[in-house]
């Protein structure tokens, strides 16, 4: 699954699923946003773009529908949970 980190503006990381063409996008505020559909010319825009956070306003915010968060492995801070590594006992 393709991803990339910035370094600067509001959004963080930009995570995209090649196989159901999700995306999701981690903010600076921690909230998650996804959205379904989403062509990968779209998220390579976006993650080439000048200003992130506008090219989301313009062109993904209202064009694609919401979906739920995919589950992530590693949380935020990169720590592997208790729960993935010693199950739910």
């Amino acid at each position: 699954m393709p991803s990339k980190t910035f370094t600067s503006g509001r959004i963080r990381t930009a995570n995209y699923d090649t196989t159901s063409k999700q995306l999701d996008l981690h903010w600076d505020n921690k909230s998650v946003l996804a959205y379904k559909h989403v062509p990968e010319e779209v998220y390579r825009r976006l993650c080439s773009a000048p200003n992130p956070a506008t090219y989301w306003e313009d062109r993904i915010a209202e064009e694609y529908p919401k979906g739920t968060p995919m589950k992530s492995s590693v949380s935020a801070d990169g720590a592997k949970k208790f729960s993935d590594l010693w199950g739910d006992n």
